[in-house]
């Protein structure tokens, strides 16, 4: 099994590779350098996309395309990074994985509020993992399920807190990378899963309260437990019909 982890910054990237036994082989990739390690029965490699949902479309796809293009396609796509978590489901460092991916202000302001771009007839704002993967990640992280939302803008006030978990009440983290990646492996056929460490409260913003050093050693450990082992198993359950 071979899975692509992206990340936004270097910094979260590092975080993830810290996790994997062997040493890292740097691989280009159209327009990016990803790093290439093994973890237990699986090849694993790490890139670096850039911020926001644009950047991190770009590279994932690029990268996607070219292990097709190479006959060693990738099994599995994980967007993860450290994040905004919501109160009171997601404390400072604690572990989100997505049991939705959602772009939660890709739409229209109207007088009557926010409608989402696919009630103006257009495109997707959710993309939807495969259920038993959810399952196995959170039993072997710890971390707790819910909707991630996918922001261009981070929340900075109370208002566009409750706003946003008025409209996804299932919402427990907010980053800014994640649908952007579920996109580009949504395109190429391949599952997506999104994993989050909490490094603040998303409401007013605080960066004396940020915690990013231990949301990043907790992204570490959740990689540590990540059950690369059981992937092929986990994803042909959920390919399964009941």
């Amino acid at each position: 099994m071979r899975v692509l982890v992206v990340t936004a910054v270097a910094a979260e990237a590092d975080a993830v590779v810290r996790a994997l036994a062997a040493e890292p082989v740097e691989v280009s990739v159209p327009g990016a350098v990803l790093r290439r390690a093994d973890a237990p029965s699986a090849a694993v490699d790490v890139l670096a996309a850039g911020v926001g949902p644009a950047a991190a479309a770009a590279a994932a796809g690029s990268a996607l395309a070219a292990a097709a293009a190479a006959g060693r396609p990738y099994g599995l796509v994980v967007s993860a990074g450290i994040g905004g978590g919501f109160a009171p489901g997601a404390p400072v460092a604690s572990l989100v994985v997505s049991e939705a991916i959602v772009a939660a202000d890709l739409g229209a302001e109207t007088p009557d509020g926010f409608v989402p771009v696919t009630e103006l007839g257009f495109g997707a704002v959710e993309h939807t993992p495969p259920a038993a993967l959810v399952a196995a990640v959170a039993g072997a992280t710890g971390a707790a399920r819910g909707a991630v939302l996918t922001v261009s803008t981070v929340t900075g006030s109370a208002e566009r807190a409750a706003g946003l978990t008025d409209r996804h009440p299932r919402a427990l983290a907010e980053a800014m990378e994640g649908f952007g990646v579920a996109e580009a492996a949504a395109a190429h056929g391949v599952p997506a899963l999104e994993i989050r460490a909490v490094s603040n409260p998303v409401g007013p913003r605080d960066r004396a309260a940020w915690r990013i050093g231990d949301a990043l050693a907790a992204l570490t450990d959740a990689f540590r437990a990540f059950p690369f082992d059981r992937l092929p198993a986990v994803l042909q359950e959920g390919t399964v019909s009941p």
